[in-house]
């Protein structure tokens, strides 16, 4: 397998939709049609600061991130939070998340980002192993309250 990876492209949506699910089911959730396409529009629309990758096995789809970019209070550059990464299931352990992390990183560093961050479920193992050697932890505990 050779992964390449990209920002998506309209041409994408027929790949990066069922990806996008196998995320939502993964923890527990469905969205309706009209948020997913919401999503998507929002990837595709130059002015949001959302941004959409892919890891490609020639034209297959086998993975895919999800960003924003954003200003703190306590740094002068941007920040750029990785929101999703999903693997399709069958090429889990292949790079293809690392790969998709590598890419994030040159793009939040191509943009002027002092950082990349992320969470995950405590659950998530698997995925944590890949974490642990590409980022720190630095122990911060999420909290959040639903309006």
């Amino acid at each position: 397998m050779t992964v390449t990876t990209r920002e998506l492209t309209p041409a994408d949506r027929a790949q990066w939709e069922p990806l996008w699910r196998g995320y939502q089911a993964f923890y527990g959730r469905t969205l309706p049609q009209a948020m997913i396409d919401l999503s998507w529009q929002r990837f595709m629309d130059p002015a949001v600061p959302l941004d959409a990758f892919g890891a490609f096995d020639g034209p297959r789809l086998l993975g895919i991130a999800h960003t924003v970019r954003h200003l703190v209070t306590s740094f002068e550059q941007p920040s750029c939070y990785l929101n999703d990464v999903f693997v399709a299931p069958d090429t889990r352990g292949g790079g293809v998340g690392q790969a998709l992390i590598e890419a994030v990183y040159a793009f939040a560093a191509r943009h002027g980002c002092g950082r990349v961050y992320w969470t995950t479920h405590e659950t998530n193992t698997t995925a944590m192993r890949l974490y642990d050697r590409v980022a720190e932890k630095p122990g911060f505990i999420l909290y959040r309250h639903t309006l």
